[in-house]
C-alpha cells in the first residue's frame, strides 16, 4: 500500500482533486506520487486510469495541470517524481546510485502495480514524455497496459538528434553532462539552468553513445541475459512527435517503437503550422495553451 497520513510533499500546492501519497518502488525505495481519483457513478462504464510519466530530470508538477485536464475529462490519474527527482530526491544527490534503468524497471513498475491493484479491474493506459515514454519498456507490468500515447519518447541516441542541432546536442548531452557528473557525482542541471540536478547513473546511461538500449550502462547489468520486457507489451501505442522537436525525429521515434513488437504503433508527427502555431519543439505539448488544439 503507498498512502501515508502524512503527505510526502506536504506544502506543495495541489490543483483540484489530487492528493500526495508515496509509492514504495520495487526496491523499496519510496515514491512520492499525485493521485486523482474520481467515483464511477452507477451504471456507467468505470473511469480508466491513466499513468503519466515525466521526462528526464523534470519533476511530476509539470504535468499537473495536464492530469487535472485528464481527470475533468473522465479519467483518474497518478503523477510520480522518479527516484533522485522532485520529491522523491533524497537530502544528498551527490553519489546516489540511480539510473535510466531503475527509473523503468523499478519506478515506473511499482506505479503501474500500483495502479491495476487501486484500480482493480479499470483499464489501465499510459501518457510518456520523452524518456517515460521509454520507461514502460523497462517494467514487467507493461502488459497490464492496454493503451499508451509517448510525446517525443526515445532514449537519446545521438545520430537520432535533428539534423541542425546534432553537433551542439551531442556536444551538450553526451560530453559537458557526463564530463560534469563524474566531477559532482550528479549532473547539477539546476544550477546550469538546462534541467533539474540528476543522478551521476542517469547522465552515464543518456550519454552512452550507443543505439540499443541493451548496451547503456545500467541495460547491460539488468538486461544481459534476457531481453528487454518490451517485448512482451500488447498495448495500443499512440506515438506524438513534433516537427520542431530535435529530440523525437523520425529515426528516434521509430527506434524506441521498434522495441514494442507486439503492439499496434501508431506515429503521429504533426507541424506546428498544422495547428496554427510557430513552434512546439519538445516540452510545450503539455503546457494549457495547446490544450484546445493538441
Amino acid at each position: 500500500m503507498s498512502a501515508l497520513s502524512k503527505p510526502p510533499a506536504s506544502g506543495i500546492d495541489l490543483p483540484g482533486a489530487a492528493m500526495a501519497i508515496t509509492i514504495p518502488a520495487a526496491d523499496g525505495y519510496p515514491l512520492a506520487a499525485f493521485v486523482w481519483r474520481g467515483v464511477d457513478a452507477p451504471r456507467l462504464v468505470p473511469r480508466p486510469v491513466v499513468v503519466i510519466n515525466a521526462a528526464t530530470s523534470v519533476k511530476s508538477r509539470y504535468y499537473f495541470r495536464f492530469a487535472q485536464y485528464l481527470y475533468d475529462n473522465g479519467m483518474d490519474a497518478v503523477v510520480y517524481d522518479y527516484r533522485g527527482i522532485g520529491h522523491s530526491r533524497p537530502g544528498r544527490l551527490r553519489g546516489f546510485q540511480a539510473s535510466w534503468t531503475d527509473w523503468g524497471a523499478l519506478d515506473c513498475e511499482a506505479v503501474l502495480e500500483y495502479a491495476t491493484r487501486m484500480w482493480a479491474g479499470r483499464e489501465v493506459h499510459l501518457v510518456g514524455h520523452s524518456f517515460g515514454g521509454w520507461a514502460p519498456a523497462l517494467a514487467p507490468s507493461n502488459r497490464y497496459i492496454s493503451r499508451m500515447v509517448t510525446v517525443g519518447a526515445q532514449f537519446a541516441y545521438w545520430r537520432d538528434y535533428g539534423a541542425g542541432a546534432r553537433w551542439r546536442m551531442a556536444l551538450k548531452w553526451h560530453v559537458v553532462m557526463p564530463a560534469l557528473a563524474r566531477v559532482f557525482g550528479y549532473f547539477p542541471g539546476r544550477r546550469l539552468g538546462w534541467l533539474e540536478d540528476a543522478p551521476a547513473g542517469v547522465a552515464r546511461d543518456w550519454s552512452a553513445p550507443t543505439p540499443r538500449y541493451e548496451d547503456r550502462p545500467s541495460a547491460r547489468r539488468q538486461f544481459r541475459d534476457a531481453g528487454l520486457p518490451a517485448a512482451q507489451a500488447r498495448a495500443h501505442i499512440l506515438a506524438i512527435s513534433l516537427t520542431d522537436d530535435p529530440f523525437g525525429t523520425v529515426e528516434a521515434i521509430d527506434r524506441a517503437l521498434g522495441y514494442f513488437i507486439r503492439c499496434e504503433r501508431t506515429h503521429l508527427r504533426i507541424a506546428p503550422r498544422e495547428i496554427g502555431r510557430e513552434k512546439v519543439g519538445h516540452f510545450a505539448f503539455f503546457h494549457s495553451d495547446f490544450q484546445d488544439v493538441l
